[in-house]
């Protein structure tokens, strides 16, 4: 019985949707083969071996880029078994059917897959009720009053998605870390990055999210063990920098603290980086200073918006002004903040365009926005809340299988102009510095530079040297 878990992009990070299920596999007694696209080939021999093929879909690159995949693989094998999994997969599930799929999971999909396969005739494998989990191994976190392992307040018991103890990621067989993704420090030097997650799924329902379909709502803690082991093996293997992939770092705030002080404690020379909601950054502003404390070196936040009316239909739960009180209170507790925003939506308008650059430029977060950030357009995915508001009904067209998106066009075609053209220039220039960057894109806005004039020199800040971003 030999599995061939493929992913094609996961951010520039070593995909954590083929390590964990890699462990269950392995587990119940399968030969497993990782093929991480983004940075290996798959071979002929790769699909001839294969007696199952499973397809990590996490996001929207991701699915695109499996879908030239999918096609090779039923040519090559008309009869292979092939499995879709994660977030993306129950979105796209007749889309993935038509290109070959046999079978839809979607995330937390280990149990799943494992029981799967044990169904195929002469499956060699063990069914997941007869497999024996073993309690993750015991780091030997520091005791401390603040690292108690137990059960986590925050905890959310669901029925939707499944709930099972998660298993240490076996990451051997994918490429080295050193291929992947690296945290670039403000001196010009790098760092080699691992990523792990300490959560799945969000509490939250914005409205435009991807997860909101899939999850609606529920999340998962991973237990501190197995998160710590996971890291103390990323480490090992030359990581210095930990990003946590939780879509929201602060779902479980008690499981949160207890994990970074842990990390920290157990590797005080390792900084990490986390994601966390403008609602969640005031609301647990007293973690903040914990954050730095714990060598957190950045936050990435969805703004999406600095117009409130645009985040009321997104249903952020933050506004504006929000928005400014995190960026002072993270600056008080000495963590950079990274904002993240979409630039252009079916309501976006160059007065609002230029707002936002020039609320960017006011609070002197020029360096911490990502290139790719200014030319953002708005995805519309199957499921999408933002097909319950009226007016983006009468806009989109019909889903595009190549885009896997709902259409829309702008109802002043020079917003669409502009859009193109800030997203072609953030390509090509995507090394350029930052300030130039916005420079440029400001002159393409038609912003005049001299209404805010920046400082004499801004202050570079740490981020991973990825330039795609969904």
């Amino acid at each position: 019985m030999s599995v061939l878990l493929i992913s094609t992009y996961d951010l520039g990070r070593q995909p954590f949707g083929l390590a964990s299920p890699a462990a269950w596999l392995r587990r119940a007694g399968a030969e497993v083969v990782t093929r991480d696209l983004s940075r290996e080939p798959l071979a002929a021999e790769d699909i001839d071996r294969a007696t199952h093929v499973a397809v990590y879909l996490p996001m929207h690159t991701a699915t695109r880029l499996a879908i030239p995949v999918l096609d090779r693989i039923r040519t090559r094998r008309p009869d292979l078994p092939i499995c879709a999994y994660g977030l993306y997969a129950p979105l796209n599930e007749q889309l993935l059917r038509d290109h070959g799929v046999s079978t839809v999971l979607g995330p937390e999909a280990e149990e799943a897959l494992v029981n799967e396969i044990s169904r195929s005739p002469n499956p060699q494998i063990s069914k997941s009720e007869n497999l024996e989990i073993p309690k993750s191994p015991n780091p030997q976190i520091p005791k401390s009053p603040n690292l108690q392992i137990s059960k986590s307040p925050d905890l959310q018991i669901q029925h939707q998605i499944p709930r099972f103890q998660f298993l240490v990621p076996e990451r051997q067989g994918l490429p080295p870390l050193q291929r992947y993704a690296a945290l670039r420090m403000p001196d010009g030097s790098e760092r080699v990055a691992g990523a792990t997650d300490a959560s799945r799924g969000c509490k939250h329902r914005c409205r435009h999210c991807p997860i909101v379909p899939v999850y609606d709502g529920q999340f998962r803690v991973v237990a501190l063990v197995t998160v710590i082991a996971d890291i103390d093996q990323q480490v090992a293997a030359g990581a210095e920098h930990i990003t946590f992939g939780d879509p929201d770092f602060l779902n479980g705030p008690t499981h949160a603290r207890r994990v970074v002080e842990a990390l920290h404690a157990r590797h005080p020379h390792v900084t990490y980086d986390v994601t966390i909601k403008v609602e969640h950054l005031l609301r647990h502003r007293d973690l903040l200073p914990v954050l730095a404390a714990t060598g957190c070196l950045f936050v990435t936040s969805a703004v999406e918006s600095v117009d409130d009316r645009l985040l009321a239909r997104f249903e952020k739960h933050h506004t504006r002004a929000d928005f400014v009180e995190a960026v002072k209170l993270t600056r008080q507790a000495g963590v950079t903040l990274a904002p993240t925003f979409v630039a252009f939506t079916p309501w976006t308008t160059v007065e609002g365009y230029r707002d936002l650059l020039d609320t960017i430029d006011e609070l002197d977060l020029v360096e911490h926005v990502a290139p790719v950030q200014w030319g953002l357009r708005l995805l519309i995915t199957q499921g999408s809340r933002l097909l319950e508001l009226s007016d983006i009904q009468r806009l989109v067209g019909p889903f595009d299988s190549k885009t896997l998106t709902y259409p829309w066009v702008h109802q002043h075609p020079h917003v669409d102009a502009l859009q193109q053209s800030v997203a072609q220039l953030a390509g090509v220039r995507a090394t350029q510095p930052r300030g130039e960057l916005f420079n440029a894109v400001s002159e393409l806005a038609g912003r005049h530079p001299g209404a805010h004039p920046p400082p004499l020199a801004r202050a570079a800040i740490p981020y991973l040297n990825e330039p795609w971003y969904c």
